[in-house]
């Protein structure tokens, strides 16, 4: 064999070996309560470890945990994301970490743990450094601290608006960001298995006062920016129509005495909503209730990066109506042109549910938004960096 066929075949087997090395991810955010930024992490774990790779979340914990580790992840339990100056010890602890394992990716969601991470790595010898990756995941306040979030190897934006943001606002080389839509699972949002029998059965025992009712959702946690003023008042300007209507706000408050949430029962009893509203509180069968719904709502009162609901809802075939801006703006665009509302127009709002209620419009079936395919950029990326 001439010489340099032996060469030849020693950088293509040394290349072969070297795209079959098993990666050790770590991703880092506040905690692992509820959310969208929450189910893209225990997805994008899952993933890679179904692929052999080692993956590791930090996080200050949540009832999402059990799930992180029964998908094959290992949880470490750092209040990573606290606003306090203590949080800044965790960068010796971070450096430790580092130190004693071979970490080859660190993918920082939020801005507090991404500062830990960017100033642990400072201590770090090049050699054994992981690479930074970061993903913007909202509209941050316009800031150095906010800044941090540019500062990946790569920079994930999970939207165009998203990307149109931080390249006006930062100094960043585009060539560095990866648009990355989040993605749905087609195959769990499906309203057929959803639907089952038993949970039907399940669902009337819990609310039997919901039979024959026209269901409106608001699946979101609760707070100022989301928006539950406006879908309150639109459940009042229907009842005033004697429909039979019924609202389901579906989330989280910060506490059972969080001023917000009293000040939206106050509305609710001003307008004499008591029996057509309801809090769930946080509930795992979500989706099951966005499938059984007539109408699920985004209506942020400030741009979000990527409406996660919007998707959902279009995979499961419910109509979905959303303030035109952001993110949320851009998917219905995309998607379902026809649940677009100009932003605050509670007019618009009220005339468009009235339109989808008499009418049901048809939901096509569409590829974009797959979950897969998120994964698969998600983990080339990983890939890229490290090979």
């Amino acid at each position: 064999m001439k010489l340099k066929d032996v060469l030849i075949s020693f950088l293509i087997n040394g290349l072969r070996i070297e795209m079959n090395k098993k990666l050790a991810i770590v991703q880092v955010l506040p905690n692992l309560i509820s959310g969208g930024v929450e189910t893209g992490v225990l997805e994008v774990a899952k993933y890679i470890t179904q692929r052999g790779h080692k993956s590791i979340v930090i996080s200050g914990g949540g009832r999402m945990v059990d799930q992180l580790e029964s998908d094959g992840s290992n949880h470490i339990k750092w209040a990573i994301g606290r606003k306090s100056p203590t949080t800044f010890f965790y960068i010796i602890k971070l450096v430790r970490f580092i130190n004693n394992n071979n970490i080859d990716i660190i993918h920082a969601r939020s801005r507090i743990p991404a500062w830990i991470v960017f100033l642990a790595l400072k201590f770090i010898k090049k050699n054994r450094r992981p690479h930074f990756i970061t993903t913007v995941h909202g509209f941050n306040s316009i800031s150095f601290y906010s800044s941090i979030m540019t500062k990946g190897e790569r920079v994930i934006v999970v939207s165009k608006s998203i990307k149109r943001f931080i390249i006006k606002n930062y100094k960043i080389n585009a060539s560095k960001i990866v648009l990355n839509y989040r993605g749905i699972d087609s195959k769990v949002f499906n309203s057929n298995k959803l639907l089952s029998k038993e949970w039907i059965y399940s669902w009337k025992k819990e609310f039997p006062g919901l039979k024959n009712k026209i269901i409106l959702c608001f699946p979101s946690r609760i707070t100022r920016r989301k928006g539950h003023e406006d879908f309150i008042n639109l459940i009042f300007r229907l009842k005033q129509d004697n429909l039979n209507i019924h609202g389901l706000i579906i989330g989280d408050p910060k506490s059972p005495s969080d001023k917000y949430l009293n000040a939206l029962k106050k509305q609710i009893n001003h307008y004499g909503l008591n029996k057509n509203v309801t809090f769930t509180g946080y509930r795992s069968d979500v989706k099951n209730i966005m499938a059984l719904s007539d109408i699920v709502f985004s209506l942020s009162r400030e741009p979000e990066s990527f409406g996660r609901t919007i998707i959902e809802s279009i995979k499961l075939k419910t109509p979905v109506i959303g303030y035109d801006h952001g993110g949320v703006g851009e998917q219905l665009s995309m998607i379902f042109p026809q649940g677009l509302v100009e932003l605050n127009n509670k007019e618009n709002l009220y005339k468009n549910t009235i339109k989808i209620l008499r009418k049901k419009p048809e939901i096509k079936n569409t590829n974009l938004f797959e979950l897969e395919n998120m994964l698969k950029t998600t983990l080339k990326i990983y890939e890229e960096v490290s090979f």
